[in-house]
Order: structure tokens, then sequence, then C-alpha cells
């Protein structure tokens, strides 16, 4: 019984093409990150049309808490690799870097709106994998909108 379990648990490894022990070839290797690679990013494709299609039904599409200008739904993000600050949904369906601050330039005209600087950021130069982490984190956020969750309807 267990040869046969152990049997079945090879021929799984196998055939997904992943390194079962002994079974390493020097080049394998560098086959095997290029099939990893293209793997993620293939991931990554899907998970843009994934927001896409997300943010196309979300309507209206929520303002950012605290922004006066600027719509989006916050990536969580506390236990990932952040080197973004605030990461957001936009209505657009694309990741987005939100920036808030105040603008002292224009302090003397008086007017608190026209003193706070809003910026969104694309993060289009994400690398591959990282971008699969923070998108799969959005479609949670999308979600959770939707269903009226944290900071839903």
């Amino acid at each position: 019984m267990r040869a046969r379990r152990n049997a079945r648990a090879r021929t799984r490894v196998r055939h997904v093409g992943l390194l079962a022990k002994g079974d390493a070839v020097p080049g394998d290797a560098l086959q095997h990150q290029a099939h990893a690679d293209a793997i993620v990013a293939r991931a990554a494709v899907q998970l843009r049309g994934v927001l896409q299609a997300l943010a196309a039904v979300i309507d209206p599409f929520p303002a950012f808490p605290g922004a006066f200008f600027s719509y989006g739904i916050e990536v969580p993000l506390d236990d990932v690799p952040n080197t973004y600050g605030c990461v957001v949904l936009g209505e657009d369906g694309a990741l987005h870097e939100l920036r808030l601050g105040l603008d002292v330039a224009d302090a003397a005209e008086g007017d608190p709106a026209g003193l706070r600087a809003e910026e969104r950021v694309p993060l289009e130069e994400l690398p591959p994998a990282l971008f699969v982490l923070y998108a799969h984190r959005a479609v949670q956020a999308a979600v959770t909108y939707l269903e009226g969750g944290a900071g839903g309807r």
C-alpha cells in the first residue's frame, strides 16, 4: 500500500514538471525557471483582465476614505513586501499608488481643498510575480466591496 502511494506521489510530481529528488539535470534548472516565469507572466495577464472586469461592475466607484478627489479600493498589503505606500485598485482596473499630501504653495489662497495634493501613480512596472501577489489581494478587496463588506455599500 505504501509503495503504491509513493509511486502516485512521484507520478504527480513528474506530471506537473517539477523536480523530484534525483531528477535534476544541470540544464533542466533553467528550463524550470523559464517555465515558472511563463506561468507567472500568464497569471499576471489573466489577473489584469479579472481586475478590469471587477472594476467595470463597481458603479459608482467608491471615493477613497480621507481623499477629496481620488477614487479607489485599498489593497491590503500589511503582510507582504510593499515599497509603494498605499496601493489602490482604480476605476480603470489598474493598480495605483495613492499619494496624499498638502500643497503648501497654494496655502495663500485659503481654500482647504486647494491645499490638498492627491496623486494616483500607476504601478505599471511591477515585476510579474509581485503584480500577481498585489492583484490577487486587489481581487479579494474588490469582491469584499461588492459583497458589501468593509467599506462596501
